[in-house]
């Protein structure tokens, strides 16, 4: 399998702006932590870019690769022949700073959502697309694969067909000499 990286997502800096946002919209519906506020953006500051700095998403030949996480790492390989849907969501805070969500669903997952999601990849439509376009460029390579496969199989069966009807006219003509004696 080859490690050949096709495409590789980056993140808008502006998702940190995003999260500075929807924390504060959050510390102030809960009235206690409204005095926390300052406190809330300086650590989402601080930890964002690190957060950031640790998200990556890498198109290969035969899979996505999404990897995140500061204390507790997260790798995930996903094939792109179980890929089922990538879907591209905007919600009205993130129509604000121009920001995307890419998530990604496969064939057997369990339960509800995504199995993966990306927030803030630069140019989310550009990397679905080229993500799509290699899903189908394996899927062809599979369909050529499998008609070359029938193929061959048709052969042999030719070949096999045309050696049985060979045999079958040795075993005649053997029967034949052995009646006339």
């Amino acid at each position: 399998m080859s490690n050949l990286t096709l495409k590789s997502a980056n993140f808008d800096p502006k998702v940190k702006q995003y999260w500075m946002v929807t924390a504060s919209l959050f510390a102030m519906l809960a009235l206690v932590t409204i005095p926390l506020i300052p406190i809330i953006l300086l650590i989402v500051w601080l930890v964002g870019g690190r957060i950031l700095a640790a998200m990556s998403a890498d198109l290969l030949p035969q899979k996505l690769v999404v990897k995140r996480g500061i204390l507790f790492k997260e790798e995930k390989s996903i094939p792109l022949e179980k890929i089922t849907d990538v879907g591209l969501s905007q919600g009205p805070l993130m129509r604000i700073f121009g920001l995307y969500r890419l998530s990604f669903e496969t064939a057997g997952q369990s339960g509800n959502g995504a199995l993966v999601s990306l927030l803030g990849v630069v140019n989310a439509s550009e990397f679905r697309e080229a993500i799509l376009e290699q899903k189908d460029v394996l899927a062809n390579q599979g369909k050529t694969s499998q008609q070359a496969t029938e193929q061959s199989e048709k052969e042999l069966l030719r070949s096999l067909t045309y050696s049985v009807k060979n045999i079958e006219q040795m075993l005649l003509v053997l029967l034949d000499e052995r009646q006339q004696k």
